[in-house]
């Protein structure tokens, strides 16, 4: 699942979790036993949440979008390299908001920076998060708590494909108090507005050891939106918008992703001119703007604090 070519140092907040403990064991070894009324119940309880549906990867079609409660601390899913969470191309998969009082109340609405949710060594695939009232987040959509992703695949997830500002056709991440760490995952033939893979507002992201590829933001209009255009089409792999946040991009391959207006790898706009980015060790490549991008940095527009810092990388 990550970048063979990456070598970026994982920070301890950054590596898996630790599930030999698990809360809860989805599954009593065979592909039968792992099903979508099992795993909703072992999300709705929280904790750490593993599975054993046999020794063969099995995929668990979900019959409605799994849904975090916002009292747990945290809650931890991981696949062990043989589980795809699949939507069906009919729902969301994950959905996070401690904004959503029908989740429980939240003690500061999206400042509250639990439950946080950890998805590793699994796949989530055909998540839809189109005409939802949420903006975006095809497969993912977080709300305050907390992000984390490792050692997981994010395969063919759409979101609605128009809107000046909605976007993560994998993950959308909003007013997150701390960075959205994905390490060594792999991103592809994702379809929104804006961010074909990941897309956030005022959420600040470290991304290590991956890949993106084919990914697509497939709105028309920018953002704010032209006269007569419905807007969107920014950030094929990721898009950032807000304030006071920033984007580490490091031992990760951006490759073939395409944005029908600015940013085919990268759209990164800080409002107040406050936020920066750094990319490390990367590789950045035929990732076409058909509309804008800054000069001199093939794929990424940046509107920042400072110019983009880049070393011991290939942007082309």
């Amino acid at each position: 699942m990550a970048n063979p070519a990456g070598t970026a140092v994982v920070p301890p907040e950054a590596q898996p979790e630790d599930t030999s403990t698990p809360t809860k064991v989805v599954g009593t070894g065979t592909p039968a036993s792992c099903t979508s009324a099992a795993l909703a119940d072992a999300v709705e309880a929280g904790g750490t949440i593993t599975f054993d549906c046999g020794p063969e990867h099995v995929t668990i079609v979900l019959d409605d979008t799994l849904r975090i409660r916002n009292n747990h601390t945290a809650v931890v899913l991981d696949g062990g390299g043989t589980v795809t969470l699949s939507g069906g191309g009919q729902r969301r998969i994950l959905y996070l908001n401690t904004c959503d009082r029908a989740l429980g109340a939240g003690a500061r609405c999206q400042d509250q920076t639990h439950p946080r949710l950890t998805l590793q060594n699994l796949t989530l695939a055909d998540g839809d998060a189109t005409g939802d009232t949420e903006e975006g987040g095809g497969a993912v959509f977080a709300r305050g708590g907390g992000l984390k992703v490792v050692n997981s695949r994010f395969l063919r997830n759409r979101c609605d494909e128009n809107g000046p500002d909605l976007g993560g056709a994998a993950v959308r991440a909003f007013g997150q108090k701390q960075p959205v760490h994905v390490v060594g995952s792999t991103f592809q033939n994702g379809e929104c507005s804006n961010g074909g893979a990941l897309s956030s507002i005022g959420t600040s992201w470290v991304v290590l050891n991956s890949v993106f590829k084919d990914n697509k933001a497939i709105g028309r209009g920018a953002n704010p939106a032209r006269d007569g255009e419905p807007g969107g089409g920014s950030g094929g792999a990721l898009y950032a918008d807000g304030n006071e946040f920033t984007v580490k991009i490091a031992g990760t391959l951006i490759e073939d992703n395409h944005a029908n207006e600015g940013g085919g790898a990268i759209f990164f706009v800080s409002n107040d001119r406050s936020g920066t980015m750094v990319v490390d060790g990367s590789t950045l490549r035929r990732n076409p703007s058909a509309g804008f991008e800054t000069p001199g940095l093939k794929g990424i527009f940046f509107l920042g604090a400072t110019e983009v810092t880049i070393t011991g990388s290939t942007i082309e």
